[in-house]
């Protein structure tokens, strides 16, 4: 049977199996069977009597199902992919622990007398959360559970407090360590590392934008965010940033004193010396009078400029944002500085909550065994539709699908950003239908040969994307049109997740009300992506 006409089936029974509500997983499963079906052996659908006679069912073990099996048994047995059930289980662990509640705590009493300061605070605490384990259920949950209450007690709007809350939640998706773009580079055989670095800057872009946004409505209409009444004796103004500046001061000493320390550590114990690779990053004697010079003048801040009891007070404000920073610092600092990969910092973070709980005195049995239980949940989910989808797209490109959709593609008479949007709007529509891992396992091999072949110098209409990157580039575009389908209706799971611990008389007609101006500013952030590639590239 020729591809093209097993392309049309492929499609059609994907769509009508996930209509009756089939798992993706084995629908993903029964249709890679079909295509392995039609392509070798096409006289099993009219002729099942025949079952052993052709290529597939002749010679068990060999021919297309080995090849199926190889790279199935291939990207599960991928040692990256344990760092997914870990970061999982840390996510777990903080939602449990009050080291979230802690945070949002501190947060609050920063901006608490800002207009919108909450709706602030909200997004900011959903960037921390992101950037501690990339889950997005987890966060959009404990937000709700936090966060919504206050506003909507304060009176905020509604859809003010809903929108900010599940679009903020999502960052997930792009803030590393995010688990998309761990799925996507396990898939592509693309650096993770690198795919990290690149979404930093379109992560915390979006994350501005919806702080911006946050602000100028909420002074456009001072309604939507009433401030807070006044607490007795509260500071302000000045004394307020006098504080911070104490408090920051502080930590700054602290954090400048464990690189000092270290740079100590690898110079004593002879580890500078028989280094004969690369120097450890930020780890030689020459960062040591930077590293030491900082400490003495951030301490000196403290004794003479913002004074030490001013100092001990702003601590006590801010104390709930230092075990998410120290996480951050475990997660990301030890993948960056060289210290270790993305499973190991991912072993590190986990343990470092586990640390935290128990210093705190929240560590327990029932504590470790419900988040353990939810890894195993989320982690059986993802590895059944990771299966799935997995042998369907190995099936798919055994027949020659993705050369089939490449050349037709190419073959267009439609220049290449007409193609990349086109690409767009296919993404932006399943992502409103089906889940992100079955999307990155079914679409991006096939989309990204066909974009890995478009004119580099077309891609984009600003800047010059490195021919290096464009596997890069097309993952973040990726992970941000995953961003928008986490809030798209009819099937948005952010929406599911908010209801599941919202008020009753928030619907979900409401929640996606609330959605809508936050879909908008997303598109604008997927926009600044195809106009200009190479921001991607400005850390890399």
């Amino acid at each position: 049977m020729d591809i093209g006409t097993i392309s049309l089936v492929l499609l059609l029974g994907l769509m009508v199996l996930l209509v009756i509500g089939m798992p993706l997983g084995f629908a993903s499963a029964i249709l890679a069977v079909l295509v392995l079906v039609m392509k070798f052996e096409p006289q099993l659908l009219y002729a099942p009597w025949t079952f052993g006679d052709g290529i597939l069912t002749g010679r068990p073990g060999s021919g297309p199902l080995n090849i199926l099996a190889q790279k199935i048994y291939g990207l599960l047995t991928d040692y990256v992919l344990i760092s997914i059930p870990l970061f999982i289980f840390m996510a777990s662990l903080l939602e449990r622990s009050g080291i979230a509640k802690d945070m949002y705590t501190s947060l609050n009493i920063w901006l608490n007398r800002t207009r919108g300061g909450i709706a602030v605070v909200t997004s900011i605490m959903a960037v921390i959360m992101a950037a501690m384990s990339g889950i997005i259920g987890g966060e959009v949950v404990l937000l709700g559970l936090i966060a919504l209450p206050q506003m909507l007690r304060l009176g905020y709007n509604q859809n003010l407090a809903v929108g900010v809350i599940c679009a903020s939640g999502s960052l997930g998706t792009m803030i590393p360590p995010s688990i998309v773009l761990i799925i996507y580079g396990l898939i592509t055989e693309t650096s993770i590392k690198a795919l990290f670095t690149a979404s930093f800057l379109p992560g915390f872009m979006l994350a501005s934008f919806f702080i911006i946004y946050i602000l100028v409505r909420t002074r456009l209409r001072p309604e939507d965010a009433p401030l807070p009444e006044p607490i007795p004796g509260e500071p302000e103004g000045r004394e307020k940033w006098m504080l911070f500046g104490g408090f920051f001061s502080l930590v700054i000493a602290g954090a400048w004193s464990f690189f000092a320390a270290r740079v100590l550590f690898f110079e004593l114990s002879g580890q500078n010396a028989s280094n004969t690779g690369d120097p450890i990053r930020f780890g030689t004697i020459d960062y040591l009078p930077w590293f030491v010079g900082t400490v003495v003048i951030a301490l000196a801040l403290v004794f003479f400029v913002f004074g030490v009891e001013r100092t001990k007070k702003g601590w006590a404000m801010g104390k709930g944002l230092v075990p998410p920073t120290i996480i951050i610092g475990v997660v990301l600092g030890s993948i960056y500085m060289g210290i270790t990969g993305i499973t190991e910092a991912a072993g590190m973070g986990a343990f470092a909550v586990l640390v935290m709980a128990a210093m705190r005195g929240e560590a327990s049995f029932d504590l470790v065994w419900d988040s353990l239980l939810r890894t195993l949940k989320s982690t059986g989910t993802i590895i059944w539709v990771t299966l799935g989808a997995a042998a369907l797209a190995g099936a798919y490109t055994i027949a020659g699908g993705p050369v089939f959709v490449a050349d037709l593609v190419v073959g267009l008479d439609v220049p290449p950003m007409g193609i990349i949007l086109v690409m767009m709007l296919i993404l932006l529509f399943m992502g409103a239908f089906m889940d992100w891992v079955g999307i990155v396992l079914l679409i991006i091999p096939v989309f990204l040969p066909i974009v890995l072949k478009l004119p580099i110098d077309q891609i984009g209409l600003f800047g010059e994307l490195d021919p290096r990157h464009v596997a890069i580039w097309f993952g973040v575009v990726f992970c941000m049109n995953m961003q928008v389908s986490f809030l798209s209706p009819p099937f948005g799971p952010a929406a599911f997740y908010l209801k599941s611990v919202a008020p009753a008389h928030i619907s979900l007609t409401d929640i996606f009300k609330g959605f809508l101006p936050f879909i908008g500013i997303q598109l604008v952030a997927l926009s600044v992506l195809l106009i200009y590639p190479p921001i991607i590239s400005l850390l890399l």
